[in-house]
């Protein structure tokens, strides 16, 4: 047939058939490493996700070496990053690579305490007029509703979640992440009936969080003044927000290790300073440079922690990651009541990021990002340090990975930047599905939280701080949990497209089922209730909140599998950011006293089974090795979720058959390349 008369021609003058190729257009697992430089290894699940590369001229062998050494393309072997370079350093086997896989644990835990330090900063107290007491002054104004009866009050308590407190998955170190929402602060008393609740000049405070005193209580900010908290929060968010933005450009330009060690240089200064403000301006501006440096540790030691990983310990290193930062979130309302004040609490959270400043001297640059970008020089170096510090004999080097390497040495370094990722084909689809995801994911999370912890439900637990807190973190601790199972069994999109499902889900039961319920609880005989409603909106909620997390962790995680090493810190930096922007809107709404938030839980959920969709899009990334290069991140061909049955012509062919199929071999010679332009039907793209 057309096809076994294509390979007899291509392979006849040396005697070897191609290797064939798998139904679902990938390689089989025993010929996957030998066709493909980065060859993706076949996971437990199904072939390899990789497409062959191009036939490449190794640099310094061949017929035409002496000609073409200063535009050939490296050594294939060195370009085999997974396959070659990491075994001759012995994977995560050897001793100085756990140790760095350590340190970049550690810091995990400290990001945390930044990441939620807004739920205890920044959380409204209860007040009251000073020197009228707690039931003079206010003796006829009383709080009902969620709160039930609070007397002299002025303002109901509310949930201590900031919306700066998030991670990905983390990324929460990285970051990963939950994003710790914040259901509506009080909104100032309106000018009528309780005039009299903000007619006061000195106000007393009741503090919930374990402080005596917070940023809220020390400026006053209450009443007519009460949408500076939120501008606080909005610094945070945003300084995170350009932080991952610009800082992941950099990183891949200059390097992981330089970004790390600026960025905890400054988040020393901004941060210690951010407890000497003498007002909420210079504590919002400070707190945005905070913010930003912020950014620069995460996005870089999510990016270096996953550099150093082999192929089958990339999600576990990573989870291990997020539950660390997890521990700094259960231990921050602990550290809250030991400091007593804030402005000790701001400075107790930023001074352990001192013990990082000696990575200066411990902590290497990536070496997969230096062999990606072709820095051969400095990578030998950092390959000789590796193998002193595993004490390895030159025996282990089986392939000769040093002796190619010593031919490339007089390489120039090859750097890319992000923008790059515009010319593609494949590469920025993906990159803009996740960025769509992890939106989608943390910004529909504040709706589920403000369901839960909103007034509207009348569940007395709901009502304590750390109730509120604990029951947050314990949904995402849950969470993370159920992440390691799923993906272990149903791999990278296979775990993503089930969490967004449920996403979708509970967020149309929610915003449907309820309001029947709500229409049918108005009739007497119905059987239905008010609390039969908020019951359904609590499981709902929790559910939602649960899949939601889920969704903007793994988004982050999948984008650091299949973005190249060159742009990986770019790739990463877009898609934080996007979870950064759907937790935005968290405080632009509660700005607005809730206004437009029916609208924006139905725009989220409609995102969410857009997402659906185009999560089919994206190719498997378990156990695949990592992209290098462009071209390598070029070659991910999605894998179909259930396999065509036998005798069909398969729809995703490998670029060696997608001529036999179109027809096109009756036009082209045997050794000529696929037409530009040409399509899977033999059309022309126009």
């Amino acid at each position: 047939m057309a096809i076994d008369r294509r390979r007899e021609a291509a392979g006849g003058g040396s005697g070897r058939q191609p290797p064939p190729a798998e139904e679902n257009g990938s390689l089989p697992p025993g010929d996957a490493a030998a066709s493909a430089p980065l060859g993706g290894r076949a996971g437990p699940g199904g072939g390899a996700e990789i497409q062959p590369l191009p036939p490449l001229h190794p640099g310094g062998s061949g017929p035409h070496s002496s000609c073409c050494s200063a535009t050939a393309a490296p050594s294939l072997l060195l370009l085999d990053y997974d396959g070659s370079v990491l075994p001759f350093l012995g994977g995560l086997g050897g001793g100085y690579q756990k140790t760095l896989v350590l340190l970049t644990w550690i810091p995990a835990l400290f990001i945390g305490f930044s990441q939620f330090s807004d739920s205890f900063l920044l959380d409204q107290p209860n007040f009251w007029c000073r020197g009228a007491g707690k039931g003079a002054e206010l003796a006829g104004a009383t709080v009902t509703g969620r709160w039930g009866d609070m007397g002299n009050w002025t303002t109901p308590p509310t949930t201590p979640f900031s919306t700066a407190a998030w991670g990905a998955a983390g990324n929460r170190s990285n970051s990963g992440t939950d994003g710790g929402d914040t259901p509506p602060l009080p909104s100032p008393p309106d000018k009528g009936d309780n005039v009299s609740n903000c007619d006061c000049h000195e106000w007393d405070y009741g503090i919930r969080t374990g402080l005596v005193q917070n940023v809220v209580s020390k400026w006053d900010l209450v009443c007519d003044n009460a949408w500076k908290v939120h501008i606080a929060k909005f610094s945070l968010l945003v300084g995170l927000i350009f932080g991952y933005l610009i800082t992941g450009c950099i990183a891949d330009w200059v390097g992981r290790r330089p970004v790390l060690l600026f960025s905890i240089i400054f988040i020393l200064i901004f941060g210690l300073t951010v407890a000497l403000s003498v007002n909420v301006t210079m504590f919002s501006t400070l707190r945005f440079f905070e913010g930003f440096c912020l950014a620069g540790i995460i996005l870089t030691l999510y990016a270096l922690r996953i550099e150093l990983c082999p192929p089958g310990k990339r999600f576990m290193i990573t989870m291990v990651a997020s539950f660390v930062a997890m521990a700094g979130q259960f231990l921050m309302p602990g550290l809250a009541a030991l400091c007593r004040d804030w402005q000790v609490l701001q400075a107790l959270i930023i001074c352990p990021f001192l013990l990082m400043l000696l990575y200066w001297s411990i902590f290497p640059e990536s070496l997969r990002w230096l062999m990606a970008t072709q820095q051969f020089e400095s990578a030998k170096k950092l390959i000789l340090h590796f193998t002193q510090k595993n004490c390895m004999s030159p025996e282990s080097d089986i392939k000769g990975v040093m002796p190619e390497l010593e031919k490339e040495l007089s390489r120039r370094p090859k750097k890319v930047c992000i923008v790059k990722v515009v010319g593609t084909r494949n590469l920025w689809k993906n990159i803009v599905v996740l960025c769509v995801n992890s939106l989608t994911g943390y910004g529909i999370h504040h709706c589920f939280a403000r369901s839960m912890m909103g007034h509207e439900v009348k569940v007395p637990l709901l009502e304590n701080f750390y109730a509120d807190y604990y029951t947050m973190a314990s949904i995402a601790l849950a969470s993370c949990l159920a992440m390691c199972v799923v993906v272990r069994f149903l791999g990278r999109r296979g775990g993503l497209l089930l969490f967004m499902i449920l996403t979708a889900l509970a967020s149309l039961l929610q915003l449907g089922l309820l309001n029947l319920i709500g229409k049918y609880s108005q009739h007497p005989d119905s059987g239905m209730s008010d609390s039969v409603k908020d019951k359904f909106s609590i499981a709902f909620s929790i559910v939602g909140m649960f899949a939601s997390h889920a969704v903007g962790s793994l988004s982050v995680f999948f984008c650091a599998e299949i973005t190249p090493t060159v742009i990986r810190c770019g790739g990463l930096g877009l898609v934080l950011a996007s979870a950064g922007f759907g937790m935005l809107t968290a405080p632009i709404i509660e700005l607005h006293n809730q206004k437009g938030y029916f609208l924006h839980h139905i725009i989220f959920a409609c995102c969410t089974l857009i997402c659906i969709i185009c999560i089919l899009l994206l190719p498997e990334s378990r156990d695949q090795n990592l992209p290098e290069n462009i071209s390598n991140g070029e070659h991910y061909t999605r894998q179909p979720l259930l396999p065509h049955k036998k005798g069909e012509q398969p729809l995703l062919l490998t670029n060696a058959e997608l001529k036999d199929y179109s027809g096109l071999h009756d036009v082209a010679t045997a050794g000529d390349g696929l037409p530009e332009g040409a399509t899977a039907n033999g059309m022309k793209s126009m």
